[in-house]
């Protein structure tokens, strides 16, 4: 059910929701050196909302990322409702 909630919120949320805001990165925090996986919340967001250009523009890894976490998360979803029909 999580996964469902979570999904519908970040649909829900404006594709720029997280473009603003001091950073949490502890990488871009402590060292000022931007890591592999910054602007990947940003860029994922764009993405889901089918704006690729940005989502490329925050990390060009999105297109590495998004399908494994898709895969992950449909896979995740399906064993949930599988467990779901045999408790009933």
């Amino acid at each position: 059910m999580a996964l469902i909630f979570g999904a519908i919120v970040l649909l829900w949320l404006p594709a720029d929701f997280f473009d603003q805001g001091q950073t949490i990165c502890p990488s871009k925090l402590f060292l000022d050196v931007e890591c592999l996986g910054y602007g990947m919340t940003r860029a994922m967001q764009h993405l889901i909302h089918f704006e690729f250009q940005k989502a490329w523009h925050f990390n060009h890894l999105v297109v590495v990322v998004a399908p494994i976490l898709f895969y992950v998360w449909l896979k995740s979803l399906l064993l949930a409702l599988k467990s779901l029909k045999w408790k009933e």
